[in-house]
């Protein structure tokens, strides 16, 4: 411990020393460097704290001085003043003294009173200034501070440090981030000095300090001391402007507001030291476009940037200003917002929103309209009023049919392109039963009124509606008319006698009848009475007939200017009767002379006539001659019959005569025959081309001169 206090104060005495020969030889910057400060309890209020002298040697034209903390301030004199009650022992500050043609650094250190300095405090002792050397270690290094954006020329000396180790061969290494690890160069260290010099200009929002290390070495590198940590600390300078990054900046008012009422936030950000006055920012508004109904709309909070109303709320009325949007320019100044501060400009949008304080008014208290009796759609547009904004509930409308509308014939939509009420008859009106009718309409907003404002008589609206006769076509009583009648009904019997009434009782007119659709030409109307009388037969067997129904159209026209139709459909429902004779199926069989099977064909019948009229059938075989019957028939059920060979057959063609008998009443027969071909068989292949001479059975000849006879 003995060995530190010479060796401190060997250095100090030397300090001591370099003042006294200032007047030999000016040196520029700080005549002391480095001082500690006894707390006494606190610093109070705007107390002096000690004197710093500062000389460049040419005047101290322009001298400036700054401190790292803000509880402290410097006079144009050199005097270290406490802004407010301190109490922070361990404190350190620096200060920043800068001239047209020299600057320079110095450290403070608080101190607690208690502590005893001893002989070091009395020699360093001067005037009322305490010099102070913080170091006790065998390497002394205090922090270096170093202005950012240095003007050259570089290298550029900034501290220096101080070994007890000295001697030949004795070096001084520095180490760490800007020195020999990236980013490297930017310090360096004299080796046989320690003088410490920065290469580059530094800039502290890049890095705002350095942590470095200090060794002693001999010379062949080992390390006698060490290492001690080095901070250098980068100052700020005033060299970013406020900078507004959240933008676009839109914020939203009610008209009406009272005054004071916080609109927004707008904040800019400063990249300097945030503990000084350079990141200090005060905000103001520089422009306000409109500036009508008043320049000053608005104002914004310097410190926090709430922009808030200052006009009454009567002044806040969007329906009377030039326009419901303001542009503010804002300035945001660092320094506390001081003249020679850096500054950044925004633009914030202010709208005035609406609120619902105008009730919507027809521009009429009645509207007139005219329809045609039998149309739908629209028939007249209202036309209202409304200043609030468009585009909000405020302003969009509500229509209401309150009375008139019993029928429920009439509706009301909004058009939301212009606001106005679309009135629409929806149900077709008739001129013989109303001729006028009488509707009164409401208007509303959307969104409901603020509480002052109420709705009133010009809120509500009247239509007249007249309604045009038009000459209406005749109806059909009923339609569609059903009627049912048999097929084959004699030609020229009634079918039905249509009804058509016109519409337009008021105008007497007389109706004609007319076909209009007669698919198959059955049918005729008188045009005078509408009778509807058979012109041909009706078949229900008949490609126009579906499902047992005939369709047919007719036409009523009457005498009105122009003539007016109305079309009546007519469905006849066709009973059957027994008019068609069954067929058989099928007519030509195929079988081998030495088919062992005898069994050749299964026959089926089928009629086109309905139940009780088809089936069951009855199927009959013509007497066989010769001494040897050659098949018989046998039934199956009431559809189907079997043939049965009873010899086998020479290769021949055969006509077997079949008569089918239905159930009808009175039965219809059908007399037809089955040809049956009598084909050589070899190897499951059937040849039916080397057949014998047909060979006709004597009951088909017997037939058939007998129906001959019946001619």
């Amino acid at each position: 411990m003995q060995h530190e206090t010479q060796l401190a104060l060997s250095f100090l005495l030397s300090q001591v020393l370099l003042l006294a020969c200032a007047d030999l030889e000016c040196i520029p910057g700080f005549k002391q460097k480095a001082f500690y400060i006894e707390e006494p309890f606190q610093f109070t209020e705007d107390q002096p704290v000690l004197k710093l002298k500062f000389d460049d040697c040419k005047g101290n034209n322009k001298l400036t001085f700054e401190v790292s903390n803000p509880d402290f301030k410097v006079e144009h004199d050199g005097t270290l003043v406490a802004l407010k009650n301190i109490s922070e022992a361990g404190r350190t500050l620096f200060v920043h003294a800068q001239s047209e043609h020299a600057e320079d650094l110095a450290e403070i250190l608080i101190v607690e009173e208690k502590e005893n300095h001893g002989a070091l405090k009395e020699i360093l002792k001067r005037e009322d200034n305490l010099g102070f050397l913080r170091q006790k270690r065998a390497i002394l290094s205090s922090p270096v501070l170093v202005p950012e954006n240095q003007r050259g020329p570089f290298p550029r000396y900034i501290g220096k440090v101080v070994s007890r180790s000295v001697g030949e061969g004795v070096r001084f290494r520095l180490s760490g981030k800007g020195a020999d690890e990236d980013p490297k160069g930017i310090f360096k260290i004299n080796e046989n000095t320690g003088d410490i010099s920065v290469t580059q200009v530094l800039d502290r929002e890049a890095a705002a300090s350095y942590e470095l290390e200090v060794e002693i070495t001999d010379v062949n590198g080992k390390i006698i001391d060490g290492p001690v940590r080095l901070e250098v600390l980068v100052i700020d300078q005033n060299d970013n402007k406020p900078l507004f990054k959240d933008g676009p900046y839109v914020g939203h008012v009610m008209e009406g507001s009272p005054t004071g009422t916080t609109v927004m936030r707008i904040t800019a950000v400063d990249g300097d030291d945030a503990n000084t006055d350079n990141a200090l920012i005060r905000y103001d508004i520089l422009k306000q476009t409109p500036d009508k109904p008043s320049p000053n709309m608005f104002f914004i909070d310097p410190e926090k940037g709430d922009i808030v109303t200052v006009v009454s709320s009567a002044l806040l009325d969007r329906e009377t200003m030039e326009t419901p949007q303001y542009e503010l320019v804002i300035e945001a100044k660092d320094l506390g917002g001081h003249d020679v501060g850096l500054s950044g400009t925004a633009t914030a949008t202010i709208v005035i929103d609406d609120k619902n304080d105008h009730a919507p008014e027809f521009t009429k208290k009645e509207f007139l309209a005219t329809v045609k009796e039998g149309i739908t759609g629209v028939i007249v547009n209202l036309t209202i009023r409304d200043q609030d904004d468009p585009a909000t509930g405020a302003w969009r409308a509500v229509y209401t049919i309150i009375n008139g509308n019993a029928g429920q014939s009439f509706e009301i939509h909004t058009n939301p392109q212009n606001n106005e009420g679309m009135l629409s008859v929806v149900k077709p009106l008739d001129y013989e039963i109303s001729a006028f009718h009488r509707l009164m309409i409401k208007v509303e907003n959307e969104d409901p009124l603020v509480p002052d404002i109420v709705y009133g008589p010009s809120s509500t609206a009247t239509v007249q509606i007249t309604v045009e006769d038009v000459n209406e076509g005749p109806i059909f009583h009923p339609n569609p008319m059903r009627v049912t009648k048999l097929e084959n009904i004699p030609i020229g019997s009634k079918v039905l006698t249509v009804n058509a009434t016109d519409p337009d009782t008021l105008q007497h007119q007389t109706i004609r009848y007319s076909i209009y659709k007669d698919p198959a030409g059955w049918l005729e109307i008188s045009p005078t009475n509408g009778t509807i009388i058979t012109t041909a037969p009706l078949d229900r067997e008949s490609v126009y007939v579906q499902n047992d129904t005939y369709t047919a159209l007719f036409l009523a026209i009457d005498n009105g200017h122009p003539p007016a139709t109305g079309t009546g459909t007519l469905y006849i429902t066709l009973g059957d009767v027994n008019d068609n004779v069954p067929s058989l199926y099928p007519t030509l069989a195929k079988v081998c002379d030495d088919g062992k099977d005898l069994r050749i064909v299964v026959l089926g019948a089928t009629d086109k006539d309905l139940p009780p009229n088809t089936d069951p059938f009855t199927f009959e075989l013509s007497k066989q001659t010769g001494p040897e019957k050659m098949w018989r028939l046998a039934t199956l059920n009431d559809t189907h019959a079997q043939i049965i060979l009873l010899q086998n057959l020479q290769k021949a063609n055969y006509n077997i005569p079949i008569s089918v008998t239905d159930s009808g009443n009175p039965p219809l027969t059908n007399n037809t025959e089955l040809k049956l071909q009598v084909c050589a068989c070899r190897k499951s292949k059937m040849d039916c081309s080397a057949t014998d001479a047909l060979h006709i059975s004597m009951t088909l000849i017997f037939l058939s001169l007998f129906s001959l006879l019946c001619l």
